[in-house]
């Protein structure tokens, strides 16, 4: 979930700050920021973000105001930061199409945690596996299985395995399979990726001893 795009608005340019920094330390890359109503909504026509976290109380144009104008037309998620927890205004939250609210001062951590069950709820991956005749193959438990049998993939092996996936039917060179072992400095490392090649011939002939293929 971290590749969504996600825009914050507040009118305080320190908060913007502190918040965009909170998620780039969490692994998000693509965090736009509004300090008033009208450029979030302008920002949000044009670059179509993938959720919105908006703070309430902003002059001129509030930050329910620019809800009500989003839900219009969209149900992109809303999360909503205000300095006042009174149960009516979050009800008055809700009740305009907002997906979550925070009271501010909250803790990075807290904003993270919310934020990311607000994006799986919203965009649910998809399966994560490779099927193969009668073998499966878990990238999300990094296993595979045929029939009742099972065993574990390395993390190396496992890191292989979805870059081949995520690239099906290309052409895959050698610098994006190293990149995806060692990291984006992996020149000089192309046979560690020769290492875990000839492991996997020797994994394949221990698949098809243990499970018959």
């Amino acid at each position: 979930m971290n590749d969504k795009v996600i825009l914050v608005v507040d009118d305080g340019i320190d908060l913007l700050e502190m918040i965009q920094s909170i998620f780039e330390r969490a692994g998000f890359s693509d965090i736009l920021t509004a300090s008033s109503g009208r450029e979030a909504l302008k920002i949000w026509k044009n670059r179509q973000p993938d959720m919105i976290i908006l703070d309430i109380m902003m002059p001129g144009m509030d930050g329910l105001s620019v809800l009500k104008a989003i839900r219009e037309t969209s149900n992109i998620p809303v999360l909503l930061l205000t300095a006042r927890g009174e149960a009516e205004e979050r009800v008055t939250g809700f009740e305009s199409g907002a997906d979550d609210y925070l009271v501010k001062p909250f803790h990075p951590k807290e904003l993270i945690l919310r934020v990311q069950v607000i994006l799986n709820r919203a965009y649910p991956q998809k399966e994560r596996k490779i099927y193969l005749e009668s073998t499966v193959i878990d990238l999300e438990k990094a296993e595979v299985r045929h029939g009742k049998n099972q065993f574990s993939l390395t993390g190396k092996e496992l890191l292989l395995l979805e870059k081949l996936a995520e690239n099906a039917g290309r052409i895959v060179t050698t610098g994006t399979l190293c990149e995806a072992v060692c990291g984006e400095f992996w020149q000089g490392y192309e046979s560690t990726l020769s290492t875990h090649i000839r492991c996997g011939k020797r994994l394949k002939k221990t698949l098809q001893s243990r499970f018959h293929l």
